[in-house]
């Protein structure tokens, strides 16, 4: 559904964005990961074909959003950041304007449109201030009418720039139903700052920094590359020996006290054990055992999505001071 290829985007001698290529396959759904001034929003802009491209090619739906604009426009709902709503307008007259400006509808026309409008305020869960003017509306319900705007027609793609900005907990929620229900049905783009969401979300993420590529792929293929492999020791009884001996194990490469009841140990492996840690837990286990230990619990310790994302966009400074 996207293909973008070696995209570079400068304003001036800045770059924005440099030599960035990635794809999304259909009926994905997609984080959009990079700290602030990575060049996200930019990206999503070019996209979503509201800038254009310095150099590189953009094809959305299999169509040149330079060369065949309409066609490839015609399968987007955007989402943008601080969405540019009407305020004047009460939540059902913007929707049925911007349905028109889509040419949703057509040729049924207001009948059409009306029932299209009421769709997507359903889904969006804004039925509640359908009739309010949109002066009066939260940051969070704005939101909420922008993501019904990007609704609109059913687009093969959604580009979704922070959507739960401004939502409290319950409605995050919602908004993240809807998404993994929208999944399959459409394409999905989502960025956002709150990672979680994006863990509960997403199939794959693509992350920028800088203005470049950092890593592409589902988020376990990224854990496992960028994060050490770890298991998580519970140990009770005398566990003196077995202390000394977990740090002395050929698999290890450190260990770590963690908080929590008993002794709990995080044990980092060696990177040649990725493939064998099933084995290595078996070792340090046997290992505890010989000592007298009590093993109350052994069991992988995933990295966060946080912890990833903190690692990959590091400074180089800080990544030389931080190791590998």
């Amino acid at each position: 559904m996207i293909e973008v290829e070696k995209l570079s985007k400068y304003y001036g001698s800045l770059a924005a964005v440099r030599d960035v290529s990635f794809r999304v396959g259909s009926g994905q759904v997609v984080g959009f990961l990079g700290p602030n001034g990575a060049g996200k929003s930019t990206t999503l802009r070019v996209l979503a074909g509201f800038v254009g491209a310095s150099s590189g090619r953009v094809r959305i739906g299999g169509h040149d959003i330079e060369d065949e604009r309409l066609e490839a426009l015609g399968n987007i709902g955007y989402m943008p950041e601080t969405a540019p709503l009407y305020v004047e307008m009460r939540v059902t007259e913007q929707l049925r304007f911007r349905a028109e400006l889509k040419g949703v509808g057509r040729p049924g026309g207001r009948k059409a449109i009306a029932k299209e409008v009421s769709r997507v305020i359903e889904r969006a869960t804004i039925a509640d201030v359908a009739d309010v003017p949109i002066s009066e509306l939260s940051k969070g319900y704005r939101q909420r009418v922008a993501l019904a705007d990007a609704l609109l027609g059913s687009p093969p793609l959604l580009i979704l720039d922070e959507p739960s900005a401004g939502l409290d907990p319950n409605q995050i929620r919602e908004v993240r139903s809807l998404i993994r229900d929208l999944g399959g049905e459409q394409t999905v783009l989502i960025s956002s700052h709150i990672l979680p969401e994006i863990e509960a979300t997403c199939s794959e993420v693509v992350v920028i920094d800088q203005g470049t590529l950092v890593a592409m792929g589902t988020i376990a293929d990224i854990r496992r590359e960028q994060a050490p492999v770890a298991i998580r020791l519970v140990l009770s009884g005398v566990v003196e020996a077995a202390l000394v001996a977990i740090e002395e194990h050929e698999v290890v490469e450190n260990c770590t006290v963690a908080e929590g009841p008993h002794t709990q140990l995080v044990v980092q492996l060696k990177s040649e054990m990725v493939n064998d840690v099933g084995g290595a837990t078996a070792k340090l286990v046997a290992c505890c055992v010989a000592t007298g230990a009590l093993v109350r619990e052994a069991s992988p310790e995933a990295p966060s999505l946080e912890d990833v994302f903190s690692r990959l966009t590091r400074s180089e400074g800080e990544r030389m001071e931080g190791g590998p």
